[in-house]
C-alpha cells in the first residue's frame, strides 16, 4: 500500500482547536453546532467558513489555522475565526470555552453530528464513542520528507509528557472530581486506534502497517488512526494530538511554539546525519500516566534504570535549549510563555483552584473558562 507524503518545504505550522459551546444560562453544552455553522457560511462564504468545522457533537465547533508560516500567524488566524463564531454564539445565548472536558456536562445527554463518518464510528466503538465528550488542541508542523516522518513521531514520544502536563484541563468529569489532571487522555486512549503511536521504524514500515489494518478491516482509512502523535500524509505534516483543549489563545501559542521547534530541530538533525533516538515505549507509557495523573508536578523516568526527574526542571531546560531555534522560527515570546504556564499552573490546577474557592461549585470553573477564553489569557488570583 503506497501513501503518498505532501512534503513540506519548511517547518509550517497548522493548529485545530475544538471549542465546546456553553449555553450562559445554564453552564451546560449545547448542540447548537450546525446552526451556528450554516450562518456562519452564510455571512462569510463557503472558503472562509471552512475554517470551522463539525464534530463528532453538535455542541461542538473545531476551528483550524490555514498553512501557517508562524505561531503568530498562526494564532491571529484562531483569533479571527474564533471572533466570527463567537458573535454568532452570543447571539443565541451561547459562549465559547475550551477545556479538556466539560465539568458538569453528560455525554448521554449530547446529541450526535449527523454525518456518516461519525455514524460508522458509533455503530462500530458503541459506548467507547458515545462517551468521547472530550476537547482537544492538534498542531500540525511540517516535515521535509517522507523518510523523515516515522524517526520524528518516534522521537516526539519522548515529549509526550511534556505536552500533556503543559495542556492537562481536564480534572472533572461528569461533575465528579477524577483525581487526575487529564481525564481526557485515558478516556480517549480507550478507542483501540488511539493513544500511543507503533515505534515504526521508516515510512514503508508505516505503509506497510496501514496496509493490515485496512484489509483486516481495522480501519477504512488512515484517518481513523487516532495516535497521539501521528504523520499526516495529506498535509505533509507530523500531527500532535496528545493535548487537552486549552483555554487560552497564550496557551495554544506556546504549545505550538514547543511543537514547532521540536520538529525543526528534528527536521535539522536528520539533514546533518543524526540518528534520532527512539525512546522505549514501555518508559513513554509510564511517564505519559504520570503526566495524565499529576500534571506538570509528576515526576518523570529519564532512563531504563529508574532515575526521575521534575517533570517542570524538565520544561525549563527544554524552553532554554530550544531558545536559538525559536528565535530563528520567529516565536520566542510564545516559547517564552511555557515558563509563564509553569508559573501560573496549568487549567487543571487552575480549575481546582476555583473549584476550592467555590466549596466545590462547577458553575464557577465553567465561569472562569469561559472569561478566559474571551480575554485569551490564563485567569490568575490576585
Amino acid at each position: 500500500m503506497q501513501i503518498p507524503f505532501s512534503s513540506s518545504t519548511t517547518s509550517s505550522l497548522g493548529i485545530e482547536w475544538e471549542l465546546q459551546l456553553v449555553d450562559l444560562r445554564t453552564r451546560q453544552l449545547r448542540g447548537d453546532g450546525s446552526l451556528i455553522l450554516k450562518e456562519l457560511q452564510a455571512k462569510v462564504g463557503e472558503r472562509e467558513a471552512a475554517k470551522a468545522k463539525h464534530e463528532l457533537f453538535e455542541s461542538t465547533i473545531e476551528v483550524i489555522t490555514g498553512v501557517c508560516g508562524s505561531v503568530g500567524e498562526a494564532t491571529a488566524d484562531l483569533a479571527g475565526t474564533v471572533s466570527l463564531v463567537r458573535d454568532l454564539a452570543e447571539r443565541r445565548g451561547i459562549g465559547l470555552m475550551c477545556s479538556g472536558t466539560h465539568p458538569i456536562s453528560d455525554y448521554n445527554h449530547q446529541q450526535i453530528t449527523e454525518d456518516s463518518r461519525y455514524s460508522r464510528l458509533v455503530s462500530q466503538m458503541q459506548w467507547l464513542a458515545r462517551r468521547l465528550l472530550i476537547f482537544g488542541v492538534h498542531v500540525h508542523v511540517g516535515v521535509r520528507s517522507a523518510d523523515k516522518a516515522m524517526p520524528i513521531v518516534n522521537a516526539l514520544m519522548a515529549y509526550i509528557p511534556h505536552f500533556l502536563a503543559l495542556s492537562a484541563s481536564s480534572p472533572y468529569w461528569l461533575g465528579a472530581e477524577t483525581g487526575l489532571a487529564s481525564s481526557r487522555s485515558q478516556v480517549f486512549a480507550s478507542l483501540p486506534t488511539a493513544g500511543l503511536p507503533y515505534p515504526l521504524e521508516d515510512w514503508p514500515g508505516f505503509e506497510s502497517f496501514m496496509e493490515t489494518l485496512v484489509t483486516s478491516g481495522t480501519i477504512e482509512t488512515i484517518r481513523e488512526v487516532w495516535w497521539d502523535i501521528r504523520p499526516h500524509p495529506n498535509f505533509g505534516t507530523v500531527e500532535l494530538r496528545i493535548c487537552d483543549g486549552l483555554p487560552t489563545l497564550m496557551e495554544v501559542g506556546a504549545v505550538a511554539a514547543l511543537a514547532q521547534c521540536l520538529v525543526d530541530r528534528m527536521n535539522t538533525q536528520i539533514d546533518r546525519g543524526y540518528r534520532l533516538p527512539k525512546p522505549q515505549r514501555w518508559l513513554v507509557q509510564e511517564n505519559k500516566w504520570r503526566a495524565a495523573r499529576y500534571g506538570l508536578d509528576a515526576q518523570i523516568m529519564v532512563d531504563g534504570r529508574g532515575a526521575v526527574r521534575p517533570l517542570r526542571d524538565d520544561l525549563v531546560d527544554l524552553v532554554e535549549d530550544l531558545h536559538p531555534v525559536a528565535r530563528r522560527l520567529g516565536c520566542a515570546q510564545e516559547l517564552s510563555d511555557v515558563l509563564v504556564i509553569l508559573e501560573t499552573g496549568a487549567s487543571y490546577a487552575r480549575q481546582r483552584a476555583v473549584a476550592q474557592r467555590a466549596d466545590g461549585d462547577l458553575l464557577q470553573v465553567v465561569d472562569t473558562l469561559l472569561a478566559e477564553m474571551n480575554s485569551g489569557c490564563p485567569a490568575v488570583e490576585q
